[in-house]
């Protein structure tokens, strides 16, 4: 089921099969007859649509969020964070079946999935209401290269992937919010109260599992997570954060702190 969602490159056909997929592998754990996880191949990276064309961050044109054609902008990069979130969730699914989990860690991912795909989903139907579409403009092209990076580093996905860049959706949110709000486009700012509600477990999911895995090894994990953020991630953590929303996914600011300018200096 990953597979086949990793390998659909249309952004609406993707997460139709990535929320039915969720729907049958929840459906049969609520009825207590749990699906066999198996083994697979995942590419290294998902089917993409032919567009938005994909630049380098430096290369991706700024524009103001308080112009109309700034807001489409913004909406138009939430949903291609959105959809990579899709393909991230169902990849660590795939590619680290070799670890032993209790069903626990594929309920939460595949929620997590679920989730992202009801996501892209809300901002292209906000990007559509405005007369545009994902695929619309450029996107950023780095977004893949933490997958990419710890393709064999189970560990390293987790403490990259949702503790630090989805942890950052946390910060930048409640900022986003505010611009629509101002700008008094309500649907955009129903959708991204829902997104910013429900990631909050994504990056809670990423604490526990890594912690889980911390615990099993014996291993220190703020110490860890150190090791392997400063490996894996390029440049230091930027505040402000939201450390409030933080703490609720089990992210506490020793973990984080230490990895800013300040904190390294």
């Amino acid at each position: 089921m990953a597979v086949e969602v990793l390998s659909t490159a249309d952004g609406r056909e993707k997460t139709r099969l990535s929320r039915a997929h969720a729907a049958t592998w929840l459906g049969a754990r609520a009825a207590g007859k749990s699906l066999p996880v198996g083994h697979a191949a995942p590419p290294l990276r998902p089917a993409r649509p032919e567009k938005p064309a994909l630049l380098s961050p430096r290369d991706v044109p700024k524009r103001k969020p308080g112009s109309p054609a700034g807001r489409v902008a913004l909406l138009h990069a939430v949903a291609h964070i959105e959809l990579n979130a899709v393909d991230l969730h169902w990849d660590i699914l795939a590619r680290f079946t070799e670890t032993d989990f209790p069903p626990g860690f594929y309920d939460d991912w595949v929620r997590a999935a679920d989730d992202e795909s009801k996501h892209f989903n809300l901002m292209c139907d906000c990007l559509e209401a405005e007369g545009s579409f994902y695929g619309a403009l450029p996107a950023h092209a780095g977004m893949w290269r933490a997958a990419e990076d710890t393709a064999q580093d189970l560990m390293g996905r987790l403490a990259v992937v949702p503790m630090v860049l989805e942890a950052r959706g946390l910060d930048v949110t409640p900022g986003m919010i505010e611009v629509f709000r101002k700008a008094g486009a309500t649907r955009a700012v129903e959708a991204l109260e829902v997104i910013y509600s429900e990631e909050v477990a994504h990056v809670a999911y990423g604490s526990k599992w890594f912690h889980f895995l911390c615990g099993r090894h014996d291993l220190d994990p703020k110490d860890v997570f150190h090791q392997l953020v400063t490996k894996y991630f390029k440049g230091p953590l930027k505040p402000p954060f939201n450390e409030e929303k933080r703490a609720e996914a089990g992210l506490p600011p020793d973990f984080y702190w230490p990895l800013t300018e300040t904190g390294a200096a």
